[in-house]
């Protein structure tokens, strides 16, 4: 008992560290009060604090995924991992543009996954995750899973500053956020990099299948909602770069891809390991 303790204590801490820095931004950043931050950049304890954070929860990560008898996963730890990652990805992206807004949605969100192996702590053991492509293989889909999901959020985002815009009501809390184009600058940056590791990812999948999961290619649901997913973004990065595709049609696009990746793995890993009751 004391050992699972241990195990899940760095997730316990990482989760109440992103939900208070959470609160903390929403109340300097977005609350609407006399004593809010306007245009405040992020002070160099706030970067520190999201840094240990950050360490806690990679410390939780690294122990509980790689046992000594073997790599071990779950829907609950992908998801976490994919959000240590976006985490991760706004914190170095601070260093050059102002995202201190941004942190009220992100680091809340970073909470939740952080405590999800608490609540949900089966894992099953990955077949040949010793080889090296598959660990090459693994990492580009985590990234690529981290971007894109940090792109829908910012998408979403994006969606509503820019309507409150055209409805004229802007708040302080709009005041603490990057400008419009430079957001929607950086969201086409993730997209693109989160397609090229996709692409890597599904290509990689499909054509060395047997080398890394020890089986061929298959086509399933996991298989059609990854190549889904793929054409979805590939249409939206092509639309924006011949017919300039932005604003709500970007977000319609950039929604719909991320909601079948989501399904492609995660979303399987669900209903088999919390549904139907399968490690």
């Amino acid at each position: 008992m004391a050992d699972i303790v241990i195990q899940l204590l760095p997730h316990i801490i990482a989760a109440l560290l992103y939900g208070g820095l959470g609160f903390h931004f929403w109340n300097t950043r977005w609350r609407e009060s006399e004593h809010q931050c306007v245009a405040c950049p992020m002070q160099t304890w706030e970067r520190g604090a999201i840094a240990f954070a950050l360490i806690i929860h990679a410390a939780g990560l690294y122990t509980a995924l790689f046992a000594e008898v073997g790599m071990r996963f779950s829907f609950s730890f992908a998801l976490s991992l994919m959000m240590w990652l976006a985490v991760l990805i706004y914190w170095l992206e601070s260093f050059m543009a102002r995202m201190e807004g941004m942190q009220p949605m992100v680091l809340p969100l970073a909470a939740i996954c952080a405590i999800l192996p608490v609540f949900f702590p089966n894992v099953h053991v990955v077949a040949n995750a010793q080889a090296t492509g598959f660990k090459l293989h693994f990492l580009a889909a985590m990234l690529a899973y981290s971007l894109l999901t940090l792109s829908a959020l910012h998408a979403i985002f994006m969606g509503f500053t820019e309507s409150a815009l055209h409805k004229r009501s802007v708040k302080r809390s709009l005041n603490s956020l990057p400008p419009l184009l430079t957001m929607e600058s950086l969201l086409f940056r993730m997209l693109l990099v989160g397609f090229i590791l996709l692409t890597l990812t599904v290509g990689s999948g499909v054509m060395f299948s047997e080398v890394l999961f020890g089986k061929p290619l298959t086509i399933d649901h996991k298989t059609l909602f990854a190549f889904a997913s793929w054409g979805i973004f590939a249409t939206l990065l092509v639309g924006r770069h011949a017919w300039g595709w932005r604003g709500k049609r970007a977000l319609r696009w950039t929604l719909a891809g991320f909601a079948l990746l989501i399904l492609a793995y995660v979303g399987s890993r669900f209903v088999a390991e919390v549904i139907l009751g399968r490690v």
